[in-house]
This record gives structure tokens, C-alpha cells and sequence, in this order.
């Protein structure tokens, strides 16, 4: 009888190790794929941030092309600038103008025509 209260021993041993192994395998299977899933989502994540990444730099690339240009233009309105009158430069001549009454001048043979 204590051969067979041994074999059973034995026995029992032998299925609690083969479900112990078949537990740790089944646990390294579960965590091998969620390590190829986190893999996979990984690669996503990075080919997603890539394009991302792309997109800014040609939105970068437009917004330098039309800075530079926004600053030519800037350049060539300022060159420009020179070329107009001042307000203070315009009064003086208003007042100039007012002054000399170009419709107010007779000529020599109206004056003439006048005296008589």
C-alpha cells in the first residue's frame, strides 16, 4: 500500500509540474504575442510620426517661401517710401502755391490793352 500512496505521490507531483509548465507556457505564449503586437503598434506609431514629421517640414518649407517673399515685398514698399511727400512738405507747398496765384498774373499786352 505505500507503493501505491507513493505512485499516487508521485503521480500527483508529475500533473502539478506538467500544469505548472503548461500554465508558464501558456503565460510566455500570451506574453511573446502581446510582444509582437506591442511590436507592431510600435512600427504604426513610428511610419505615423514619420509622415506627421514630413508634413511639417513642407508646411515649414511654405511658410519660409512666403515669409521671403512677405519680406521682398516688405523691402521694395519701404525703397518706395522715399519716393513720397511728406505732409509737412505738402503744406509747404499749398501754402507756396496759394501764394504765387498763377490766375492772378496779367500779361504785358492785357496790362496795355488796359491802359489804353
Amino acid at each position: 500500500m505505500a507503493d501505491n500512496q507513493e505512485a499516487d505521490y508521485t503521480g500527483q507531483l508529475f500533473n502539478d509540474l506538467n500544469s505548472k509548465i503548461r500554465d508558464i507556457e501558456d503565460k510566455q505564449r500570451i506574453n511573446k504575442d502581446r510582444l509582437l503586437l506591442i511590436g507592431q503598434n510600435l512600427i504604426d506609431l513610428k511610419e505615423k510620426t514619420n509622415e506627421k514629421i514630413l508634413e511639417m517640414k513642407k508646411d515649414i518649407e511654405n511658410m519660409k517661401d512666403k515669409i521671403e517673399r512677405m519680406s521682398d515685398f516688405l523691402d521694395s514698399i519701404s525703397g518706395e517710401f522715399s519716393k513720397f511727400a511728406k505732409k509737412d512738405d505738402l503744406e509747404i507747398l499749398t501754402k507756396q502755391a496759394k501764394m504765387f496765384q498763377p490766375l492772378d498774373f496779367v500779361r504785358k499786352e492785357d496790362l496795355k490793352n488796359l491802359r489804353g
